[in-house]
């Protein structure tokens, strides 16, 4: 029997279906109550300001101050759950059926068949990593508002501050936090830094150091963040990062690797060995910005090279994997 890899997209936003699929909305704006023009004047959404200075990634899990709200369990979640009370998801992803594959690896497999049947085509091609941004697609500005869960931004004064009813500034374009509504797992939501900016799906060090900053808030391992590059399984070309919880180790992160090279600025890079995907490990740094400065610089390099690629970030932001690819239409094809 021939195997098939077929890339399957998915609804992230229930604004991502037809008009026509969900009936009329509340007339707010355009009807949507969307993050655009249209709807945005007088809207509020909690801030969290983050704490911005950090002097070493050493620190990012034992020196943390008493915080005005916990951003994982009552910020992150509490937000995320009250989603679910609400009925924005799709499907329940914690009635999902999950377990560990016996074996070398340990692989954590799930049956999701709410995720697989939620789909709809693609909006662009493949074959190219770096597409420019088109309005015409589906785009993050088109979710609703009660989609959005909080604004995620550096504080002013290097301490940790929250909001819970804070204006959305337009003009300086706000990172956001929304649940994704096709969830894979527990907590599952997306990052999308300066939204209103409409930025394609590419990294850059502002938008990989704030996704940096997300884990260190969370500052629970089981929290991971994740990015994937047009070609390696992004359905959105909107820059975005995926984030979840799950209580239990990754495979890769128990992967055996070594040492290639540390930077003048202190990063190590690791080769990982014996697993059946290659990558790349970078830890350390004198601080959380020359972690992200090293890695986004590889990333752009990917980019440009329109070389697919995938991104994990764990340990509370303190490892970071690369995983280059193969395209996924010239895997199509060669099998």
């Amino acid at each position: 029997m021939m195997l098939r890899i077929k890339r399957v997209p998915t609804v992230l936003s229930n604004y991502q279906k037809e008009d026509s699929e969900d009936g009329a909305r509340p007339a707010t704006g355009c009807g949507r109550n969307c993050l655009r023009s249209c709807c945005l004047p007088g809207a509020k959404l909690p801030l969290y300001a983050f704490q911005k200075g950090r002097d070493g990634v050493c620190e990012i899990a034992s020196e943390k101050k008493e915080q005005q709200v916990d951003f994982l369990d009552s910020l992150l979640l509490g937000e995320w759950e009250e989603r679910v009370q609400r009925g924005l998801f799709r499907y329940d992803v914690t009635a999902c059926e999950t377990k560990v594959i016996s074996g070398k690896y340990g692989f954590i497999a799930q049956l999701n068949e709410g995720r697989h049947l939620k789909k709809r085509p693609t909006e662009f091609c493949v074959d190219k990593v770096l597409q420019p941004f088109d309005e015409s697609k589906f785009n993050f500005t088109k979710v609703g508002q009660e989609e959005a869960l909080f604004q995620f931004e550096a504080s002013e004064d290097d301490e940790v501050h929250f909001y819970p009813n804070a204006p959305i500034d337009v003009d300086n374009s706000p990172s956001v936090v929304a649940i994704n509504v096709s969830p894979i797992e527990y907590g599952h939501v997306l990052l999308i830094p300066r939204i209103l900016e409409r930025l394609p799906q590419r990294i850059d060090n502002e938008s990989f150091l704030l996704a940096l900053h997300m884990a260190v808030e969370a500052g629970d391992p089981y929290f991971r963040l994740g990015y994937n590059s047009l070609g390696a399984f992004a359905t959105i070309n909107h820059l975005h990062f995926q984030a979840y919880y799950l209580a239990m180790p990754f495979p890769i992160e128990k992967a055996p690797s070594k040492q290639i090279t540390v930077t003048s600025n202190g990063v190590e890079i690791y080769d990982i060995l014996n697993y059946p995907v290659r990558g790349l490990v970078f830890e350390g740094g004198n601080t959380l910005e020359d972690l992200s400065n090293i890695v986004s610089g590889c990333c752009v390099s990917l980019q440009e090279n329109n070389i697919p690629y995938n991104v994990l970030i764990a340990d509370s932001g303190k490892r970071v994997f690369l995983f280059p690819q193969v395209r996924i239409h010239t895997l199509w094809l060669s099998i």
